[in-house]
């Protein structure tokens, strides 16, 4: 019997209790076959529709570092699961000044029955399982935006809203390893914060908010360079944060 699709899927060894759990909203660029965009295929290539680099990471950081993941399974472009389904870009009409023309009009509230609400349940039901210490998000950006071609210096950003326990041990531990970091650079957390805002500030739970410059993790080794790297910091930040 084939299993049905679903807008997730969980990697890695079972959940434990009081460990830590990753999440990648952004980490595919599928677009079931029912859902037309009318964009160039191109494009979903494209930072647009996915995070780059964020699937092997995330894969790798589950598979050979032990951090359960949800990895998302449909791109950012039929449904931004790091969005709030009020807010106007869940289902976006414009991205980085390109025109989505089958998101205008659409069946919003389908779109987030479908794709949204599950992906959300399924989360807050391992939350609820293992009581992580620590929650990981993960995301990747590209070093400039095509409507604001300034060129990004950070090799990775740590994002947060209020609560920052988690982000002020990991900056110090990312810049001693050389790494230019930004401090809810090249985003604020304090601006788009959606998925961790939900699972992890509104119940208390630390978290790393963690972007990656998709040129670091644009081949499978630097995917599995940046997995070690962050399972080391993620594994130093819940022991510092266990210890407080």
């Amino acid at each position: 019997m084939i299993a049905e699709w679903q807008p997730w899927r969980h990697v890695g060894p079972a959940p434990r209790r009081h460990g830590m759990l990753l999440i990648a909203d952004h980490a595919s660029n599928h677009v079931p076959d029912d859902v037309v965009l009318g964009i160039d295929p191109g494009l979903l290539n494209e930072h647009i529709a996915i995070d780059i680099g964020v699937e092997g990471v995330a894969e790798r950081m589950a598979r050979r570092h032990g951090i359960p993941a949800q990895i998302a399974c449909v791109s950012r472009l039929v449904c931004d699961l790091n969005r709030d389904e009020d807010d106007p870009a869940v289902v976006p009409a414009v991205s980085d000044g390109h025109t989505i023309p089958g998101n205008i009009g659409a069946d919003v509230e389908r779109r987030l029955s479908r794709f949204h609400r599950p992906y959300h349940a399924a989360f807050a039901h391992w939350i609820d399982e293992v009581e992580p210490l620590v929650l990981v998000s993960l995301h990747s950006f590209t070093p400039a935006l095509r409507s604001a071609p300034t060129a990004r210096p950070w090799e990775v950003g740590i994002l947060y809203n209020t609560d920052d326990r988690a982000a002020r041990h990991a900056i110090p531990l990312l810049g001693q390893r050389g790494f230019t970091v930004g401090d809810n650079e090249p985003y604020s957390g304090k601006v788009l914060n959606a998925t961790m805002n939900r699972h992890a500030e509104a119940r208390g739970i630390p978290y790393l908010g963690i972007e990656v410059r998709q040129d670091q993790i644009a081949t499978e080794a630097g995917q599995a360079r940046w997995a070690a790297l962050l399972a080391e910091v993620a594994g130093q930040v819940a022991l510092m944060l266990e210890a407080a």
